[in-house]
């Protein structure tokens, strides 16, 4: 260190070949790096394998940890076994520090061999609705349908209870409403009901999936239903529902106010 202080330049050239050596095998292990990584995506892409950045992060680590083993003892005069040694004994108290961690890479690890969760799922959790986007060394990155990525760590995942949703059920959203009851016709007002709901949203719908008319109950009013419409996804549930409500609002079938002398007669009920 003092020589390369005060005479540079002879230090550069007492150790040119280590310097060389240095970049050549760190601009091979960054071109490996970026090609291997590129074509492992394209590999798992196409396979059965799930498409994680856990995998391709565990293979990026190999080709540094090999490149290092390689400059240890010419560049830094290091023997590989002598640091291994060093690094074994005090492994055992870096594992408490990252304690969490380790759990976090093992959890994940263990998710995605397992096919417990890959991305592009459907999922439930913590009371959280959204698609799996990725498994990454520490977390699993949850997105929802307003786009907010929800970070969790691949410990909770473990320990915590998954529910996995169909499109069907993820994209399900409802309209309630409350039909006249004298003299109603359930079936012609199912019938109306799907047909102004698919022609007011069927650019926020799923394209297999119609709206469906369920009656519920009865109230003093008329007979509670729920309109279940299919999003697309990416579409806000509001957005729906805003869309349905607009399209049905004035229908003379809908119960849309509660007439003064019938709601007293329900409050003294």
């Amino acid at each position: 260190m003092r020589q390369l202080i005060e005479q540079p330049w002879e230090w550069l050239q007492d150790n040119s070949g280590r310097i060389i050596l240095l970049v050549v095998v760190v601009a091979a292990a960054a071109l490996i790096d970026k090609a291997v990584s590129k074509a492992l995506r394209v590999a798992l892409d196409k396979s059965h394998i799930p498409s994680a950045s856990i995998f391709v992060n565990i293979v990026r680590v190999l080709i540094w940890v090999m490149a290092a083993g390689i400059v240890l003892k010419p560049v830094f005069g290091i023997e590989p076994t002598t640091l291994a040694t060093a690094l074994g004994v005090s492994g055992i108290a870096v594992s408490f520090g990252l304690k969490d961690t380790i759990a976090n890479v093992i959890g994940g690890f263990g998710l995605m061999v397992s096919k417990v969760l890959q991305p592009g799922d459907l999922v439930t959790l913590q009371g959280i609705t959204g698609t799996v986007k990725d498994v990454t060394w520490r977390h699993t990155i949850i997105v929802d349908r307003t786009g907010v990525e929800m970070w969790v760590p691949n410990s909770v995942l473990n320990t915590t209870a998954l529910e996995k949703l169909s499109l069907d059920a993820e994209a399900l959203t409802t309209v309630s409403f409350t039909a006249k009851g004298e003299d109603l016709d359930p079936q012609a007002v199912s019938e109306e009901i799907i047909s102004t709901v698919t022609e007011a949203a069927a650019d926020l719908m799923l394209p297999d999936y119609a709206p469906l008319v369920k009656f519920v109950g009865f109230t003093p009013y008329g007979v509670d239903g729920r309109i279940l419409v299919f999003a697309k996804p990416g579409v806000l549930f509001s957005t729906v529902q805003d869309r349905v409500t607009r399209a049905l609002a004035g229908r003379d079938f809908i119960v849309q106010t509660v007439p003064p002398n019938e709601a007293e007669d329900a409050i003294r009920a």
